[in-house]
């Protein structure tokens, strides 16, 4: 047998103990394991932001196993179980690439995106958005709404329109601000993000990732600076901002 399906197996088997015999495993539920989920995928992109290969393999396994309890809980229940999982996605794989397993010809990438919205619509769906989770992230969220348009041709001719439509938006915003109307400030607020994300697909940056590692950087140069001036004898809460200025400005030069 082979060596990636002899794994598969030897999971499959542990979760069967498992389920027999642990006390917590045999507790949990689909509705307990779901947020334990979620913390587990924000950790696997933790990794991929870090580039840590060896903490990404630690990852992918604590999800896999979570993906293979979820098909067994169901299997209990008389739902479906892991071969149907696996059938499902290979049969909607297949179905959705035409052009490796039929007769359909494309060029690029943007066509096989294209041709992918379209043949969601012929399975049934009523709207190209329907596949947009409601409770992802509003970040997230927003980038997946632009590619799920763009994939049936709502989509501006260039990046120089996005980019005035940025510019736009941001003096609406200011506008607001100036009046000081909260509610439209919020809304006006929401309009420049959404744009800016749109902006940043044109020009080929993920902005969920760009942001991670914004806050990653700044994270490292705050704490550099927390360590500096705790050695110095002052402590940063009592320092005036052009104090903890020259620190900051510092950090930026340490790696």
């Amino acid at each position: 047998m082979d060596r990636k399906l002899q794994a598969f197996e030897r999971l499959l088997n542990i979760m069967d103990d498992l389920r027999e015999k642990c006390p917590w495993d045999k507790k949990q539920t689909l509705e307990s394991l779901r947020h334990l989920t979620i913390e587990e995928t924000y950790e696997l992109a933790d990794a991929i932001i870090a580039k840590d290969l060896e903490e990404l393999k630690g990852e992918i396994g604590d999800l896999m196993l979570h993906m293979v309890f979820y098909a067994k809980i169901a299997s209990e229940k008389g739902a479906f179980d892991i071969a149907d999982v696996l059938d499902a996605i290979c049969d909607k794989l297949v179905h959705r690439h035409p052009h490796i397993y039929g007769d359909v010809e494309v060029t690029s990438e943007e066509e096989v995106k294209a041709n992918w919205e379209k043949l969601k619509l012929k399975e049934g769906k009523k709207s190209v958005l329907e596949g947009v989770p409601k409770s992802l992230p509003a970040l997230v969220k927003a980038t997946r709404i632009q590619d799920k348009v763009k994939g049936i041709g709502f989509e501006w001719e260039n990046k120089d329109q996005v980019w005035n439509k940025v510019e736009e938006e941001i003096s609406e915003f200011q506008t607001e601000v100036e009046a000081g109307n909260t509610d439209k400030m919020e809304e006006e607020f929401g309009d420049v993000l959404f744009s800016l994300i749109n902006y940043a697909r044109w020009i080929g940056v993920n902005p969920e990732d760009a942001l991670a590692r914004t806050n990653l950087k700044f994270i490292k140069r705050f704490q550099w600076m927390e360590e500096e001036t705790k050695k110095d004898g002052k402590k940063i809460a009592d320092m005036k901002l052009s104090e903890m200025d020259v620190y900051w400005e510092r950090s930026k030069k340490h790696k």
